[in-house]
């Protein structure tokens, strides 16, 4: 008995692998654009009700950090240390999110090694 395929696959091998590649490759050129426009793009976050706003990079670098001069107190500066930290940390998890959302819906959740 001979072996069949499945309708829509051909004989031709090589076409389908072909085509593959180029929706790969088409597929890496539009993660890389958005990757680099991305990386530019700007994330802010506040902590302590707007006393501290930290301003990060989508390459995750700090561009900015505010602190208004109502938190700046010489006996408590563990708190200060605290609020600069929650600010950063939250303007790089909006960084973060918004470009694997970006990446998810460019590859539509293809998650390969390497490719990416």
């Amino acid at each position: 008995m001979k072996a069949r395929l499945p309708k829509g696959y051909s004989n031709g091998g090589n076409t389908n692998i072909q085509q593959l590649a180029r929706q790969a490759q088409k597929m890496q050129e539009e993660m890389d654009a958005a990757s680099k426009e991305l990386d530019e793009k700007e994330y802010s976050a506040t902590a302590g009700g707007g006393a501290v706003k930290a301003v990060v990079l989508g390459s995750l670098e700090i561009k900015s950090l505010e602190i208004s001069k109502d938190v700046v107190d010489p006996e408590d500066v563990d708190m200060l240390s605290d609020l600069v930290i929650a600010a950063v940390n939250e303007a790089i998890r909006n960084a973060r999110d918004e470009k694997a959302e970006t990446m998810d819906k460019i590859s539509g959740g293809l998650n390969v090694p390497g490719l990416f």
